[in-house]
């Protein structure tokens, strides 16, 4: 199937990988479709085939990430012991995905604990880089009001608090 094909799987046993696959189930959804909202309680994990995904804060005003990459996987507060979704997720597209109910991911890493620490190991890794991809944004934002130089490299107070 296609999850191999994810850098969330990469080095972990053909064996758990199979098991993960037979227990996901792939759906298709239109452009506007909210698969979550905040605070909906997180039941499942995805991985997108197709489509483009938008991840949002505060009732979907506030974007925090763009799912759009074959592979890229989403949903991620039902494997950290949070009990419900932290962003919405809304197809901008028309979308595929697979899925797979939290409980059933956490019987399969429970019968493989090495593959299951790889996995984990590449789950912190997408929130790190999430994390990451927040501060530059944040920081970026944050320059472009703050630190007005006028091409001089110095930033003028007058510039900054007028």
């Amino acid at each position: 199937m296609y999850i191999q094909q994810s850098d969330l799987f990469e080095g972990m046993k053909r064996d758990f990988i199979k098991e993960v696959m037979d227990k996901m189930v792939k759906e298709s959804y239109e452009e506007g479709k909210t698969l979550f909202k905040e605070g909906d309680p997180a039941d499942y994990f995805y991985v997108l085939l197709k489509g483009r995904i938008k991840l949002a804060l505060g009732g979907g005003e506030h974007l925090v990430h763009i799912v759009s990459k074959p592979g890229e996987a989403f949903g991620w507060s039902s494997l950290v012991g949070r009990e419900t979704y932290s962003a919405s997720a809304e197809c901008l597209s028309p979308t595929k995905v697979i899925k797979i109910e939290r409980t059933e991911l956490e019987k399969v890493i429970e019968k493989d604990p090495q593959s299951g620490v790889i996995f984990y190991k590449r789950v912190a890794a997408l929130i790190g880089q999430r994390l990451i991809s927040s501060y530059e944004a944040l920081h970026m934002s944050h320059r472009g009001e703050t630190a007005v130089s006028f091409g001089t490299g110095q930033i003028l107070e007058s510039a900054v608090s007028g």
